[in-house]
């Protein structure tokens, strides 16, 4: 069984910066991808980002792709996602994901076996 649990997300003005944290509870944390997701009111979840079991492949979606990074230290289970000069349309709930039989290309979510509980992220403009 696999448990995710997001934090980090709040209020931030345009251009500012958040640093989302997901936390999971699992054994062998370094065989599973790690994914952050996002939905907005009224529109289909979306992939943000992918980092490989790895730790060396990154993959993102091209609307974050220079602002926002993934990154993962298997010594803690944690992967994160910081993100740096928000927009309102950032605006979301943002959602982790672990699959061990996906790669970080894999950007339809319904591919991806666990999920967190999201965590809502609000860009004021």
């Amino acid at each position: 069984q696999v448990q995710l649990v997001e934090s980090g997300g709040g209020l931030v003005q345009a251009g500012g910066s958040l640093r989302l944290s997901c936390a999971a509870s699992v054994r062998a944390f370094n065989t599973y991808t790690m994914g952050w997701f996002r939905q907005a009111p009224g529109k289909e979840r979306e992939f943000v980002a992918a980092v490989s079991w790895s730790v060396t492949n990154t993959y993102y979606a091209d609307s974050v792709k220079g602002r926002f990074t993934i990154s993962r230290d298997n010594a803690k289970n944690t992967v994160y996602l910081q993100m740096n000069s928000l927009k309102p349309e950032d605006t979301a709930v943002y959602y982790c994901a672990a699959d061990r039989n996906v790669g970080i290309t894999t950007i339809r979510g319904g591919l991806w076996h666990y999920w967190g509980q999201g965590t809502q992220v609000t860009v004021s403009s």
